[in-house]
């Protein structure tokens, strides 16, 4: 591609460069090892480099959906723009426009946020306005405190309303892609300002679109999941409920690492009105070190009529994946009912089975709780 810009380029210098021990490194440092030779073999004039860049590069993203690795293509130009753009303001704003209508620039936006706090804002606020989705949701998901595979804005964490100011002009933004976006930074603002949090949802709910109220409850889910009161409350659950548990069953028993365990119960509404529930199961994995790590996992928001029995079941895998890995031991099984916990059983988490052993059916008696 940068050969149609310069025919001179030297391109098998730079394939040897990069190829260099390039097969034992993972995706982000191959990104930035391209990025590297990028700027030992294009123009060494920073904006001669990012001109040829800009003209080199390939069609824009028409779609707002997945669209697999293919657009990772162009990491390493992002990276090229982090690393050795930050002296050069405005080209640097150029190349990241349009290198985020092909791939995003969420990674390299974020120096500038830190060196040009105030310019690079006032940058993005323009850019809420934008034509291209790809450009607005740069504005949302480049400004998130705590953005994956990306270093912390902690100043951002700090102080989050310079974001904020932004976010309220997409809350409304015609693309579902752009507003899981700003989902995603409220939830992010929300693990360091919880209070904060639900003030904007109580606010944003007021009139509210289908669509809003949708941004609304993917903001919240992280709090949620902490069962934080306010957050819930601002989803309309109330914090006391009366209900009784009956016919659980968690199987089998013991399980062993790899294979699933199955989760069953149900909820009675023992209360003489219709009760509104948010239910969540929680289980306290078991670490390497012993101790125990809550996870959520979302069930189902119902509304009961007095006396109503709804059956619910779960299914978790117990195999080991990249986000988590699974120790022998005890494992306790709570619900979250409109965030409020009660014990629902545990289970045995094993290796192995010892020989003879069977699995067996566990089951609790039936319980009432009032919360």
């Amino acid at each position: 591609m940068i050969v149609g810009v310069i025919p001179n380029f030297a391109t098998e210098a730079f394939v040897s460069e990069i190829l260099d021990e390039y097969d034992d490194l993972d995706l982000m440092p191959r990104g930035w090892k391209i990025a590297e030779a990028l700027h030992h073999h294009l123009p060494s004039n920073y904006e001669e480099a990012a001109n040829v860049l800009i003209a080199s590069l390939g069609p824009k993203l028409e779609q707002t959906k997945a669209s697999g690795m293919a657009p990772f293509l162009y990491l390493p130009h992002v990276l090229f723009v982090a690393r050795y753009g930050l002296e050069h303001f405005e080209i640097s704003m150029q190349a990241q426009y349009e290198l985020t209508q092909r791939f995003t620039a969420e990674f390299s936006i974020r120096p500038f946020l830190e060196r040009y706090p105030e310019a690079t804002l006032a940058r993005l606020k323009t850019w809420t306005q934008d034509a291209s989705a790809h450009v607005r949701r740069l504005v949302s998901e480049g400004t998130r405190p705590r953005l994956p595979w990306a270093p912390r804005l902690r100043e951002f964490q700090k102080n989050p309303y310079p974001v904020l100011e932004l976010l309220e002009l997409l809350k409304d933004d015609p693309e579902l892609y752009v507003r899981r976006s700003v989902a995603n930074n409220l939830n992010d603002i929300g693990k360091d300002h919880p209070s904060l949090l639900a003030e904007i949802a109580h606010r944003w709910l007021v009139n509210a679109t289908d669509e809003r109220r949708w941004l609304i409850r993917h903001a919240l889910r992280s709090a949620v999941k902490r069962a934080d009161p306010d957050a819930i409350a601002a989803l309309g659950f109330s914090n006391r409920a009366t209900a009784s548990i009956s016919r659980v069953g968690i199987t089998p028993q013991p399980v062993v690492i790899g294979d699933s365990i199955s989760i069953a119960f149900a909820i009675t509404n023992t209360d003489s009105q219709p009760q509104r529930l948010l239910i969540d199961l929680r289980i306290h994995f078991v670490k390497a070190n012993g101790k125990t790590s809550p996870k959520v996992f979302k069930l189902k928001t119902v509304e009961l009529a007095p006396g109503e029995t709804i059956p619910l079941n779960k299914a978790i895998s117990l195999a080991d994946m990249t986000t988590r890995k699974h120790y022998p031991g005890s494992h306790l099984v709570e619900i979250l009912l409109n965030g409020q916990t009660f014990p629902l059983g545990s289970f045995e988490l094993m290796r192995t089975l010892p020989p003879g052993n069977t699995h067996i059916l566990n089951t609790e008696p039936h319980s009432r709780f009032d919360l």
